[in-house]
């Protein structure tokens, strides 16, 4: 995934930690974007922050530039309100961007998530320069996956024939406001760098805290202090000492630096030397850490301005940003080189490069501001992000039931977002808000439930659990997601779902499209049924035959209902009378989304129609109950054979280039690109006069699960389409390659995108049993494929004549292995030594259990 010259200007990679906040690495090289205060900061810089880069010889410093390509247009300066006056739209752009400073000609960008790769492009420019750059990514280990820090690989290559001293200087504007910083050098712990702290106790306690610049290279200046004064000054003899031979003068102010009229504030700065001999190679190491302890509620506040602080995770992990630099770079070697070993491990698969750059691309999201981990480590998600502040709080239910990558890489997070939600969210009856308030304990929302929300719950449980294979965790879960169920036929459902236990849901339905539905669909019946199935799974587990007697009869009850009046022939719809204003009636109180009662938010009385509904509309959820079902290891919800004729329909009805159509919603899409949108009414069906909310937006996490779906039901080129599609709409030009939008930036349901990989490679899992298996159906062998389970990770390779399954991370072990063809098995090998083995039909079952740490091989020939 290469980006050049235009397909630069909107890159922002993010650099940082689950939960800790991250540093945007721009497309030409430049720091922008410090969201390291507990919060969004899209688009905003932190005073003259970078890398500059220098060559000597012989006394002489040959060349110096910022380790910046060019500044991409518009170049008129940004709208900057209550900014400085010589600032904003018509003074061009900041200074603090560095386009002013001597920079590199090109650059390539390299984007293979979690790692990115700049190599800068000037031919007078006597040594080639790459910077590498990343946070640690490594799937099971949440940890050191959540550390604060941006890390920076910087590689140098004399390219001339006489010996060259090269040097790289790492500058950091300090955040605190003039006169409140401090800052000391660090040179404990194998380290150089400064630490860059406040001693004002008056700043509001989240702007309270540090951060640190570090590296390990010996030959390292340190100069704690740019030169204070008023208007460029800083700036100008900065450039002047870093452009004198010899390594950087250190300079230290005791006094506040509020003493300097015009100064904002102070800058630091660490060089870094290396000898190059002609031909010579080196790299150095660097890491930005930051530590700002404590966050409160800023997106929501508590009533009476009430502010309840509470501790970042990473805050009980490390003292202060100085602690967590000491630890990364006393872990450098083995942090990077594992998350490099997961990079390589994914984009090894021998999927799609579409493919392979929409799952990795949108493993960001968990880099981004979107996420949080509270004080004791859990996890708790945004829908995304605007500029400033989190945007829909609350690990919306109805959202991250799209969101398979945590589940599949870091379980132990996904299993803690269930206890929150089971702990904080239900009502006694069983009802369950959709959004988590913080601080935990806050009083929950008194808003409708959300059927997808709701029942997507009960799903993600039976995934979870069939993640860990732990029942005890599911014993503790099992009352509550038993009343969750339960609540669709609930004398207390306000709603009216499922009150004579049909198996059907109706009645007033909440959804992700933020609006209700009236009468049955198959969209959020698909997952009534899936989570009565999933629960019926979890009841035989647990004990419960009657139960799950229970769940299964109301399950076969709808499925059957849902074959015989849901399906159009084409596709499956809604059934309603959108004339029948009666179905209101039920209902006729104040709506919580609009204040006006529901017949005036859902009555159209100039057309005398129901609002907002899908009726016999081709909608892109419509069977998303199966592709959950068939990443879940449960059986599937609709007669297969109709399943992919609607999913034919909606490639072909939904699959439209923006140019062509009318989008009154949000441009998530336009022109001539291509994508999938929400809600088509084609040949001829009856359109609602106000049609289903959303109806013709492309957002990228319902796009995913549908191209996914097709996939996995054989219709590869229209899966692909689609999947090439969205990630064109995303090419570094037009839109930012890790940060796919819906609701705001680093949008959490783009991690459906994750799930394309265990469908291609027909991955199943059931940890419960000691039980994996693959079967990739969709290209032929050789393939290859990274899996990731409970707490290991690795690769899997079939062939026609055997599969060897590695693991890379972790330990896992393994009473059965179902393989990826109907051939039988004729040796079976752990690491080169011989197991004994019984096949019967697909399934493999060993002698014994197989347990395996990282580099074992299982290798099963045909």
């Amino acid at each position: 995934m290469q980006y050049r010259a235009r397909k630069l200007s909107q890159i922002s990679f993010p650099l940082g930690g689950i939960g800790s906040g991250c540093i945007g690495l721009a497309g030409n090289g430049a720091l922008h974007e410090f969201e390291i205060f507990g919060r969004p900061n899209k688009l905003g810089r932190m005073g003259y922050s970078g890398f500059a880069v220098k060559a000597e010889s012989d006394g002489q410093v040959l060349d110096a530039r910022v380790l910046q390509s060019p500044l991409a247009p518009p170049y008129a300066g940004q709208p900057v309100r209550g900014g400085p006056l010589h600032s904003g739209f018509g003074f061009g752009p900041a200074q603090q961007s560095l386009a002013g400073f001597a920079h590199f000609q090109d650059a390539v960008f390299t984007g293979t998530f979690p790692l990115a790769r700049i190599d800068f492009i000037d031919d007078a420019f006597p040594v080639s320069v790459s910077l590498s750059a990343c946070n640690p990514f490594i799937p099971m280990n949440a940890d050191d996956s959540s550390l604060p820090a941006a890390c920076f690989e910087i590689t140098m290559k004399n390219i001339t024939d006489r010996p060259l001293t090269s040097a790289v200087c790492l500058f950091l504007g300090s955040p605190f406001p003039a006169g409140t910083g401090c800052h000391t050098p660090l040179t404990a712990n194998g380290m150089q760098g400064v630490h860059l702290g406040t001693f004002d106790t008056s700043l509001p306690p989240e702007r309270r805290g540090d951060l640190a610049i570090a590296t390990d290279c010996v030959s390292a200046a340190v100069q704690p202090h740019w030169y204070r004064g008023g208007w460029c000054d800083p700036v100008e003899v900065f450039w002047r000492e870093f452009t004198t031979p010899g390594p950087l003068k250190s300079r230290r102010y005791a006094q506040p630096a509020d003493a300097f009229p015009g100064l904002n504030t102070d800058t630091a700065c660490l060089e870094a030397r290396a000898e190059l001999p002609p031909g010579g190679c080196e790299t150095l190491r660097f890491v930005v850490t930051w530590h700002f302890p404590v966050t409160y509620n800023h997106w929501n506040p508590e009533p009476d301005g009430q502010k309840t602080y509470w501790q970042h995770h990473y805050a009980a992990l490390f003292h202060d940003a100085a602690d967590c630099a000491a630890y990364t770079l006393r872990h450098w070697r083995r942090l990077w080189d594992t998350t490099v070993a997961f990079r390589d491990a994914l984009f090894s698969s021998t999927l799609p490069e579409a493919v392979l750059d929409a799952v990795s691309a949108n493993l960001s999201v968990l880099k981004s501001p979107t996420v949080l981990r509270l004080t004791d480590g859990s996890f708790y998600g945004f829908e995304g992000c605007i500029e400033d502040v989190g945007c829909c709080e609350g690990s919306c239910s109805h959202v991250w039931n799209y969101a398979y990558a945590p589940a599949f890489l870091f379980p132990s997070l996904a299993r803690r977002m269930r206890e929150l939600d089971y702990t904080y969210n239900q009502r006694e009856d069983g009802r369950m808000a959709f959004r988590l308030m913080l601080p935990l304990g806050r009083a929950r929302p008194d808003f409708s439930a959300c059927v997808d929300g709701q029942m997507g719950g009960v799903i993600q449980t039976y995934r979870d659990w069939k993640f860990c294979g732990d029942d005890e965790w599911l014993r503790r879960l099992w009352p509550k997601v038993k009343l969750c169920l339960a609540y669709a036929w609930s004398p207390t459902n306000e709603d009216r779902w499922d009150p004579g236990q049909t198996g059907v849901i109706s009645g007033r339905q909440h959804h992700t499209l933020d609006m209700e539905l009236y009468g049955p669909n198959s969209w959020l019946e698909g997952f009534y049924l899936a989570a009565l199935r999933a629960a019926a799974e979890m009841a035989d587990a647990l004990g419960e035959p009657d139960t799950a007697d229970h769940c299964r009869q109301l399950y076969r009850r709808g499925m059957a209902w849902t074959d015989e009046h849901l399906w159009n022939g084409r596709y499956y719809q809604q059934q309603v009378d959108l004339t029948d204003a009666r179905l209101l009636v039920p209902f006729d109180a104040l709506s919580p989304l609009t204040g006006e009662t529901v017949s005036n938010s859902y009555w159209n009385a100039e057309a005398g129609q129901l609002k907002y509904q899908i009726a016999d509309g081709c909608a892109v959820d419509q069977v998303i109950a199966d592709w959950h079902t068939g990443l879940c290891g449960l059986p599937p919800v609709f007669d297969r054979e109709k399943v992919k004729v609607a999913l034919r329909s909606l490639f072909k009805h939904n699959f439209l280039t923006m140019s062509r159509m009318t989008n009154t919603w949000r441009l998530f899409a336009l022109n001539d690109e291509q994508g999938l949108v929400v809600c088509t009414w084609p040949d001829g069906a009856q359109k609602p006069v106000i049609p289903l909310t959303y109806a013709s937006e492309c957002m990228t996490g319902f796009e995913y699960q549908a191209a996914c779906h097709m996939l996995r039901e054989g219709l590869t080129a229209q899966g692909l389409d689609i999947v090439r599609a969205i990630r064109d709409r995303y090419d570094g030009e037009k839109r930012n390659p890790w940060n796919e939008m819906e609701c705001g930036s680093n949008y959490a349901r783009s991690m459906a995108s994750y799930a394309l990989l265990p469908t291609l490679s027909g991955f199943t899992f059931d940890l419960r049993a000691g039980v994996l298996g693959f079967r990739p159906t969709v290209y032929p062998a050789p393939f290859r494929c990274f899996w990731s389970v409970g707490e290991a990770w690795g690769t899997v390779f079939v062939d026609a004549a055997h599969v060897a399954f590695t693991v890379l991370y972790g330990h896992v072990t393994l009473r059965a292995f179902d393989l990826p063809t109907d051939a039988d098995a004729t040796a079976v090998t752990l690491s080169g030594h011989r197991l004994e083995a019984s096949q019967a039909g697909t399934r493999l079952r060993f002698g014994a259990p197989v347990c395996m740490d990282v580099g074992a091989v299982l290798v099963i020939c045909f």
